[in-house]
């Protein structure tokens, strides 16, 4: 079966996206799934957050869409049995500015996403893999890099803050994800958007997820990521929540999110309520 591809996409920084894609795919790989974990955001947050230093690695996902390594060369494990990690590094902030002229620039990812999944599928050992989920944290922005994520999936999770601005930006995000959709990857569709850091202790964040569910609909998930302090703890020491605290209520909501993403389908896009 083909790997699962998804991305993990708001051009709002802090709303939890990172951690999501850390957790998630700790929760997948819990329930005996391969998970390759991708970060696309110079800030490299993810590795960071999956203890590898940016700053001591030879080569990473900067490499690889400038041409010099393939995926496979810079696949490393985590502690996480059946989680693996492709790292980025400070360098990738450059790599727009550097892949503006290249031919196919926005099909980079992409085209070495298919050499690694043919080499992994070949099973000589030679290859890292495979796996049954990619997920791909993409950076706060709409550029290049994020256009090659949305070209090299095929499905989006938005986590969406509880707060009172939590829908600015709704509109444009969801005009890039059908502009790829239309013009560079047919198919691709919003898988769910992830009402996260709600802290059902307040009005306005009741009032808010409210809100969310009412605007989108079925395109909410059920499942929403609370506050939880050991989230933050848990990335402060390199570890995914399951490894520091498995008895949160960020575990939980981790592991129910698995759970709903295995059984929810590819959406069509987001409905405008």
């Amino acid at each position: 079966m083909a790997m699962r591809r998804i991305a993990f996409m708001n051009q709002k920084g802090g709303v939890g996206k990172t951690t999501t894609c850390v957790n998630l795919g700790a929760a997948l790989a819990r329930r005996g799934l391969r998970v390759l974990l991708l970060d696309l955001d110079p800030q490299a947050n993810l590795t960071v957050h999956l203890d590898v230093r940016p700053d001591s690695l030879d080569r990473s996902v900067y490499d690889v869409l400038c041409g010099r390594a393939s995926l496979a060369d810079v696949v490393r494990p985590t502690s996480t049995l059946g989680m693996d990690v492709v790292p980025s590094s400070l360098d990738l902030a450059g790599a727009e500015m550097e892949l503006v002229s290249a031919v196919g620039r926005e099909q980079i990812l992409k085209d070495a996403l298919a050499r690694l999944e043919a080499a992994s599928s070949a099973g000589d050992g030679t290859a890292p893999g495979p796996w049954d989920f990619l997920l791909l944290d993409c950076p706060p922005s709409l550029g290049l890099l994020t256009v090659n994520a949305l070209t090299a999936v095929r499905e989006v999770i938005v986590p969406l803050q509880a707060e009172f601005f939590a829908l600015q930006g709704m509109a444009r995000l969801r005009d890039v994800i059908a502009l790829v959709e239309g013009r560079l990857n047919p198919g691709l569709a919003i898988l769910g958007i992830l009402p996260s850091m709600v802290d059902s202790r307040t009005t306005l964040s009741r009032e808010v997820l409210a809100e969310i569910r009412t605007y989108f609909g079925a395109a909410v998930f059920g499942t929403a990521i609370r506050r939880n302090v050991k989230l933050s703890e848990a990335s402060s020491h390199g570890r995914t929540v399951f490894e520091y605290a498995p008895g949160s209520n960020g575990a939980a909501d981790y592991a129910a999110l698995a759970e709903e993403v295995l059984r929810r389908g590819a959406l069509a896009r987001a409905p405008a309520g």
